[in-house]
Order: C-alpha cells, then sequence, then structure tokens
C-alpha cells in the first residue's frame, strides 16, 4: 500500500488511525468497538485503507484478487465515517486525560468538550 497517508484503516483490527496527528511522531490509532459499523456489507471485501496518499491508486486494499483502487472508486461513502469515529475516540482520551490530571483547572485549563479532525 501507498505510504504517507492521512488516514489509515485496519478492518480486522477495528482500528482507524489517524497519521501524524497533534504533532506526534506517529499516528494515533484508536480500536473502534462497533461491531454493526464493521459489519456493514460494503466493507466485506476490504482488508485495509490507506486514505490521503499521494497514490491515490492504491488507498484500498482487498482481501481477495482485485486490484487496489482509489478510495472514490471503492464507493463506499466519505471518510468522515471513520474520521467521525476516531474524532469521538480522541476526544475521550482528551477527557480522560484532563480528569486523571492533579492540577487545579486554573493550570490546565478547561476540560475538553469537543475534537474535530
Amino acid at each position: 500500500m501507498a505510504t504517507n497517508s492521512t488516514w489509515t484503516v485496519v478492518f480486522d483490527d477495528k482500528m482507524v488511525i489517524k497519521n501524524y496527528a497533534e504533532g506526534a511522531s506517529e499516528g494515533i490509532g484508536y480500536v473502534i468497538n462497533d461491531d454493526s459499523f464493521w459489519s456493514d456489507s460494503k466493507f466485506s471485501n476490504i482488508w485495509a485503507i490507506q486514505y490521503g496518499t499521494s497514490v491515490t491508486s492504491d488507498e484500498v486494499e482487498y482481501r481477495d484478487d482485485t486490484p487496489h483502487s482509489s478510495y472514490v472508486d471503492a464507493n463506499i461513502g466519505d471518510i468522515s465515517q471513520f474520521s467521525s469515529r476516531w474524532d469521538a475516540a480522541h476526544l475521550a482520551k482528551l477527557q480522560d486525560d484532563w480528569d486523571a490530571d492533579s492540577r487545579d483547572e486554573s493550570e490546565k485549563g478547561a476540560r475538553p468538550t469537543s475534537y474535530t479532525s
């Protein structure tokens, strides 16, 4: 698959990764525990997605011998179906981190209430 993608989705792991987010040197990934989402028939033959690469013909990798394709040609819906789930998981982590921080609120700032990629 192509490298340097914006998003990576690994279907067997139920993982969505935002690559090089928040100044990180590596991507940040979250397991999305939503079996009804992952079992949607439109994903049945997809192994992985690397969205936002410079080689768009290599964004979607299939389980069978189907040649890799662009995300658009895979016709599986907007990337926001993955990024919005990542955003929700990331917000939950930011809130958990905030809650675990023992400093006074005046030192750590307001508790995060939203996150959008």
